[in-house]
């Protein structure tokens, strides 16, 4: 994929690190943004002022997001069905198609930045940061299998050896991740290290 906009322009508006400071965990604690922060003091605070609700936000983010993949799609001359959905509190747009692999990249990479220029090109519309998830060809959801299988195996060894064990290096995205399969099992973990090589380390009881 060349350097050049494939897709609808996008104002250069926040970064993907202003903009995903929520997908990762440091020192055990949830990092927070201004989106996660306001959520969290009143969900419902727009729908009793009179806008829409949170559901309704989350769901005009996908349209969005629908809207600009699907003109990404023809200019790219390929095929892909979207299928959008909500997920907690997040927007989820899903592609599938029988050959997309060149919009994942080899590690997800080319996944990444689509994702933050849908972000953006949602931002420009709302002018609401979003966190809207997106996956391709099912990359992001057989990822996270893989990497919950990881965490459990992590924790495992950890609980047996009484020491921590440190990871390789790992996106935010499956950084985030392994943090909350790691907690669901009952172990703490924190991420050390700069980007690209921030890794996760799993401490023990």
């Amino acid at each position: 994929m060349s350097d050049e906009a494939v897709g609808p322009e996008v104002e250069n508006e926040p970064t993907q690190q202003e903009i995903d400071q929520d997908t990762d965990q440091d020192a055990g604690h949830d990092s927070t943004d201004a989106t996660d922060a306001t959520d969290a003091a009143d969900p419902d605070a727009a729908e009793e002022a009179g806008g829409p609700s949170r559901l309704e936000q989350l769901e005009q983010e996908g349209d969005i997001a629908a809207d600009y993949l699907e003109e990404l799609l023809d200019i790219a001359d390929l095929d892909g069905d979207l299928d959008m959905d909500v997920e907690g509190d997040r927007a989820a747009v899903s592609i599938v198609g029988a050959d997309l692999s060149q919009l994942v990249g080899a590690r997800g990479e080319v996944l990444d930045a689509l994702q933050e220029l849908t972000r953006l090109a949602v931002y420009r519309e709302t002018g609401e940061r979003s966190r809207l998830m997106l996956d391709i060809s099912g990359y992001r959801a057989q990822k996270r299998e893989e990497l919950i299988a990881l965490a459990e195996k992590t924790v495992a060894q950890v609980r047996e050896s009484g020491e921590s064990a440190s990871l390789d290096p790992m996106s935010p995205f499956e950084r985030k991740v392994v943090h909350d399969a790691v907690a669901a099992a009952g172990l703490s973990s924190e991420s050390e290290g700069v980007e690209p090589r921030r890794f996760v380390v799993v401490l023990p009881a």
